[in-house]
């Protein structure tokens, strides 16, 4: 491929790529090993960069890369704008950004504004420098509750379980909204707004093309941080106003990000993480002066039921439509099961993820692959204890997220199916005995693979560019089943039952996850399949 060329805004000739880019997330430490240690790292992406780039997507998110304790993986950065040991060295970042533009792909990577980690110089700071002092502003310091102070000043719990206050020795209670390796910034700190401003121009500097923002619906809390009363409060996230996430204030800081963003060439993107109570919340931060994307949860936690998907569909697209946004779909990351195994598992996940891969891939807007779904990984649910160390799990045994993150298989071999070198003793998190016919090796020689399914799609997706703006209009169907039409001829139709399905044959077969049995303009699809049409005699 050709090497990305950046539009000059001045003359008015914007790609707008970002509103039906197919965005691959690489969660780095599981993705490919390129120094022999076990850990996935930015060597490793780099070598795999043809892959990606065959594959046909569009750009890749990075998880957090910085410098970091690691006692969220990253998600408790020490120093932003350098690279931690375990990936690799700025250089390394500087070698991926220029390679991967290279190939025709663009870099967006992970920024953490809500929390640092307590190993960042400010808060060790803060810590050094006691209570009053002006170190502690960065920060959301407080007295405690009760007699002496005993109590927190809140009741405001930690999405990882517990308290989200911790107090330190002479007193003082300090916010985590995570875990206590992860204070709360304060952004009504003038000082915070500054120096996320230098990171972002120190990144985008060295060539990215954009930043996923991680907890954008954080960072503003509700003045006097009242309590919430009651807990379980975990509940409530993405339901539910609290006085932690989701204030109108947050909106002021994308809106400044969005205006440095639009200040460099070749539209630069911000991705909000954000969960919001509502999709008309949620269309809030991808309003035209704020952010360009952000992460539909509602399409992520679907359940595999025609009624609803047409339902979330259907609400996405309207609210997103009200802020001339493109919606965004996602069906899997690095925080949640992967959706073969929340679609039922076994061969009917399989079915399941293939058709839904199919469905989102054919829906109006942008796309987003967690890397491994396009080989149909399932969840690891049998990882041995000694390996499992997510901060998630002090919350629930079972809802860690160590599941998702193995590392992925690359060729049909042990121990490490081509992940790590050879010689190396093991990898970070065991992989699967028997995901060797998984590998990226045994599915490109395989025709009818998860793995070519997915290629197969972006490429008629690629060549399809129109349809990425083209209205969805749906079409009668039977019950249990989704069909609508894109571009001119296109059709696509979903199966969820458990049950073959007949229905008029839209066109001639394009591209399905499972074959449909057409005869005498009768298409009989198969159980939990999608397939795409083309009408030949379209205009």
């Amino acid at each position: 491929m050709t090497e990305l060329v950046y539009a000059d805004h001045a003359a008015g000739t914007v790609t707008r790529w970002w509103r039906d880019a197919v965005i691959y997330q690489v969660y780095v430490r599981s993705f490919a090993d390129g120094n022999g240690d076990g850990v996935g790292d930015l060597l490793g992406v780099r070598g795999r960069l043809p892959y990606l780039a065959d594959l046909g997507v569009d750009a890749i998110w990075l998880t957090p890369f910085f410098t970091s304790p690691m006692a969220d993986f990253g998600y408790d950065v020490a120093d932003y704008r350098d690279v931690d040991p375990i990936f690799g060295s700025l250089a390394d970042a500087r070698a991926l950004i220029d390679d991967a533009h290279g190939h025709g792909l663009r870099i967006i990577v992970d920024v953490v504004p809500n929390h640092t980690s307590d190993q960042h110089v400010w808060f060790e700071e803060a810590v050094a420098a006691g209570p009053g002092d002006p170190a502690r502003e960065r920060y959301i310091f407080r007295q405690g509750r009760g007699a002496t102070g005993e109590l927190p000043p809140n009741d405001w719990e930690s999405v990882f379980g517990g308290s989200a206050w911790t107090r330190l020795p002479d007193g003082e209670w300090y916010l985590h909204l995570f875990a206590p390796e992860q204070p709360d910034l304060n952004w009504e700190n003038p000082e915070v707004h500054a120096e996320f401003e230098s990171i972002l121009r120190f990144w985008l500097d060295l060539g990215v093309d954009g930043f996923r923002i991680d907890v954008a619906h954080g960072m503003v809390k509700a003045e006097g941080l009242p309590d919430i009363g009651h807990s379980d409060q975990i509940r409530m996230i993405g339901t539910d106003v609290v006085p932690f996430f989701d204030q109108d204030g947050v909106h002021e800081i994308h809106r400044a990000w969005r205006r440095l963003l639009d200040s460099y060439p070749g539209e630069r993107i911000g991705v909000a993480e954000a969960w919001a109570p509502s999709p008309q919340r949620l269309a809030n931060y991808v309003r035209p002066d704020e952010l360009h994307q952000a992460f539909n949860f509602h399409f992520l936690n679907t359940p595999w039921e025609a009624e609803r998907f047409r339902a979330v569909i259907e609400e996405s697209l309207a609210t997103a439509g009200l802020v001339g946004a493109p919606s965004t779909w996602v069906l899997s990351n690095h925080d949640v099961k992967r959706h073969l195994t929340r679609y039922g598992g076994g061969e009917v996940g399989l079915r399941r993820s293939r058709a839904a891969a199919l469905l989102t891939l054919s829906l109006p807007g942008s796309a987003y692959v967690y890397q491994g779904e396009e080989l149909g990984l399932p969840e690891v649910l049998d990882l041995p204890e000694e390996f499992l160390r997510d901060p998630q799990r002090l919350r629930n045994p079972d809802d860690g997220r160590d599941g998702c993150r193995v590392p992925l298989p690359w060729s049909d071999g042990e121990p490490h199916f081509g992940f790590s070198l050879p010689g190396v003793n093991g990898t970070w998190l065991p992989i699967p005995s028997s995901w060797g016919p998984l590998s990226v090796e045994s599915q490109l020689e395989e025709p009818l693979s998860t793995l070519n399914l997915y290629r197969e799609a972006l490429r008629i997706r690629r060549e399809r560019r129109a349809f990425g703006e083209m209205p969805l209009a749906w079409l009668d169907s039977p019950e249990g089943t989704l069909a609508f039409t894109r571009d001119a001829g296109f059709t696509c139709t979903v199966n969820l039952t458990g049950e073959d399905v007949e229905l008029p044959a839209p066109g001639r077969v394009l591209l399905a996850s499972a074959e449909p049995v057409v005869q005498g303009g009768v298409a009989r699809l198969a159980p939990d399949s999608a397939v795409w049409w083309q009408r030949d005699d379209a205009s």
